[in-house]
């Protein structure tokens, strides 16, 4: 039998192989990439086709004077095309493409992750021109704290990277595009000038860019007639590149399983609650008694709304149970994108938000569990107009908390003496407070409507928002 023998790195064969780069090298015949399959975000496009150029046209530039940037970083949520925009732009160029994670550098022996990165960078200058995109480099690229001991193989990494940065000549046709979503996260030695030079947003898109990704993933789907992708990308505030081309796969998937060749509208609009709310439970078995108090919760959010000039209009309301735990939800949709919160607005999204609860006991004198996530938005959006918004006069325009990880859900921390947070909790429960009262009020002004249009719900489980509007119309009581 044949002895084999192992070492350090299991057998000696595999130890040779410590050190090199696992990138993945693409061509544009390989990865079909172009600046028209990425939509929404036209000033990403704008300031990265200037790459494109230079290495089409170096000579122009040199002409000048001009230097092309060594790297450029693409900061924004996950989801929004970072990673689609590094392809597109090798694709455009037409010269190979270098693609790895900064995880991939990440190893338990000290001193591998920097000789991967000066293999990477030797491959480069083999191939320029060409580009190298590093994903999630927040991985390697996190500040340096100064203490040795288990980021040794990190820190030692990171300084490769900035010294291989620091020691190629950016004429020669090779540029570094990094992706992250931790941009405050980033060592400041990898963000000046000579290393990362630009640093460019991929924000989510806005209702332009947001039906402009939904046409360019519709195109490899079978349409049935006019689709309204205004429609659609109206109801989807918010969403990102990915969650959009989600949407019109399972509007695709929902078109299949009805037995369609293709895809119409309503199952766009049933894709859009799928992503928002999860699946239809259609098995679960709802008591009568619960089922009308679902009912009044949600038109109580429904009427409070409808009751407030400031509040948006409702859409849709249901109480078909969903898989993400909601009983029924009430859908509003502005009908223009919104890019500023007023505090007149705030104060009416937080009196909607109670508007559900004020409902159970205005009907049934009673409170239930189903205001849970209610409460938390409500709480939420109170206590940043206080600590954030400065909406608040007992403490002005006065910042009383930090945002952490904008684009990774934005948790705060507060800044301010145990006394003032004290009094920031008393603000925010007297906004809160107020709200709930007002909702209230609205809802006895109008309990007449609230018992028409809950038994109108109880008796069809969904209601678009013209009918609501039809019921509310007769006689309502004057808008607050």
């Amino acid at each position: 039998m044949k002895k084999r023998r192992y070492g350090l790195f299991g057998s000696f064969g595999n130890a040779m192989a410590f050190g090199k780069s696992s990138a993945k090298i693409y061509v544009k015949a390989q990865t079909g990439r172009t600046f028209a399959d990425v939509a929404g975000q036209d000033e990403a496009k704008e300031a990265l086709a200037e790459i494109v150029d230079f290495l089409h046209c170096p000579e122009k530039y040199a002409d000048i004077g001009a230097k092309l940037p060594k790297g450029a970083l693409l900061v924004g949520p996950p989801g929004t095309g970072k990673t689609l925009l590094a392809q597109a732009v090798a694709g455009e160029a037409d010269v190979p493409f270098f693609s790895i994670s900064g995880s991939e550098f990440v190893e338990m022996f000290v001193g591998v992750g920097a000789a991967k990165v000066r293999d990477l960078f030797r491959q480069a200058a083999e191939k320029a021109p060409c580009i190298v995109f590093i994903d999630e480099i927040d991985t390697i690229g996190k500040k340096r704290s100064g203490q040795s001991g288990s980021s040794d193989e990190r820190e030692q990494t990171l300084n490769q990277l900035l010294t291989e940065m620091d020691g190629f000549d950016g004429n020669k046709g090779v540029v570094i595009l990094a992706a992250t979503n931790r941009p405050d996260s980033l060592d400041a030695a990898l963000l000046r000038p000579g290393r990362f030079d630009r640093r460019i947003p991929v924000e989510l898109p806005d209702l332009a860019g947001r039906e402009a990704i939904l046409r360019v993933h519709a195109k490899k789907v079978k349409l049935s007639g006019d689709i309204d992708f205004g429609a659609i990308a109206r109801a989807t505030a918010g969403a990102s590149g990915a969650e959009l081309a989600n949407i019109i796969n399972e509007a695709a998937l929902r078109a299949v399983r009805s037995g369609r060749s293709s895809v119409e509208q309503s199952d766009f609009e049933e894709s859009v609650e799928v992503v928002i709310a999860g699946y239809q439970r259609k098995n679960a078995v709802i008591s009568p008694k619960e089922k009308e108090l679902i009912a009044y919760h949600e038109i109580g959010h429904a009427l409070v709304a409808a009751m407030q000039k400031d509040s948006a209009p409702v859409h849709k309301i249901t109480i078909i149970p969903r898989t993400s735990g909601a009983l029924g939800y009430t859908m509003q949709v502005d009908e223009n994108e919104r890019f500023l919160l007023s505090k007149e607005e705030a104060l009416a999204k937080i009196a909607v938000l109670t508007g559900g609860r004020s409902a159970e006991e205005l009907v049934f004198n009673t409170c239930t569990t189903g205001a849970a996530n209610d409460i938390e938005k409500a709480t939420k959006l109170a206590r940043a107009m206080v600590t954030r918004y400065g909406m608040s006069e007992r403490f002005d325009m006065t910042a009383l908390e930090t945002l952490n990880n904008r684009y990774l859900g934005g948790d705060t921390s507060l800044v301010c003496s145990a006394e003032t947070a004290a009094m920031v909790d008393e603000e925010v429960r007297s906004i809160i407070k107020s709200a709930h009262e007002k909702a209230l009020k609205i809802l006895s002004d109008n309990r007449e409507k609230l018992h028409e249009l809950a038994q109108y719900l109880l008796d069809r489980e969904t209601i678009t928002g013209e009918e609501f509007t039809a019921i509310l119309d007769k006689k309502a009581a004057i808008a607050v």
